[in-house]
């Protein structure tokens, strides 16, 4: 939670020294990942995205003196298995099909099915799942609808509005609608956002680099399944 320059100020070393353990924690957590999250036996899959951005909001990076093109707007995919809240993959770019692509084939890659998907309403899903996943997997989107909040200070810029309802819509296979849902990840999500100082809102602890930001990210994931014990499963969820 704390920033990289905060760190480098309680440690008493140079900045560089911090960046450099952040890209090797991050490169051996991507590559323990990658070899020990594999053929993972999912029955429910829950996925979704979190909100961050590089060095400047989308619209302000046309009046940046240096701008980078890595500068705007990161969307971060979240695949979580429901039942044992381990987090199987993840993927930060742009909200595109692109992006949504190569997230969705590499969480196929590492999970064993039958599998019930259930994402939010985000155009790409809906074709890009049903040609990625097996005829023996089942998808089900769900929508919530939200009212205007009440409330007119800061809080509304950054919360959603009370959601007064959700509607559930089964796009193939036989899924169980009582479980059509994105609670668990969404609760993944703040996880995320409270844990992750690069996606805290309204500091200056935002990320400066793209590759930094997804070394956090990989260093977070691996400790949040292979080391955190998960209050309600009282275990690790690799466990």
């Amino acid at each position: 939670g704390s920033s990289m320059r905060s760190i480098s100020r309680v440690a008493d070393v140079s900045i560089n020294t911090v960046t450099k353990l952040l890209v090797d924690a991050g490169e051996a957590c991507e590559a323990f990942h990658n070899q020990t999250v594999i053929q993972v036996p999912v029955r429910q899959l829950q996925a979704d995205e979190i909100w961050a951005f590089c060095m400047a909001k989308r619209r302000n990076v046309a009046t940046m003196k240096n701008p980078s093109p890595d500068a705007g707007d990161i969307w971060t995919f979240t695949a979580l298995d429901s039942d044992s809240k381990l987090m199987v993959s993840w993927y930060s770019g742009d909200r595109d099909r692109r992006c949504a692509r190569i997230f969705l084939e590499d969480t196929y890659a590492r999970i064993i099915g039958p599998t019930q998907i259930t994402t939010d309403a985000f155009t790409a899903y809906k074709d890009l799942v049903s040609e990625i996943f097996g005829a023996e997997d089942s998808y089900g989107q769900i929508q919530k609808v939200f009212s205007n909040a009440p409330d007119k200070g800061p809080a509304r810029r950054y919360s959603p509005g009370i959601c007064v309802g959700a509607n559930k819509d089964v796009i193939f296979g036989k899924p169980d609608k009582a479980k059509i849902s994105t609670s668990h990840v969404e609760r993944q999500n703040l996880n995320i956002r409270m844990g992750m100082r690069s996606f805290t809102r309204l500091t200056n602890a935002f990320s400066k680099k793209l590759e930094n930001h997804a070394h956090a990210q990989a260093l977070y994931f691996v400790y949040y399944n292979f080391v955190r014990i998960h209050k309600s499963l009282k275990t690790t969820p690799a466990m």
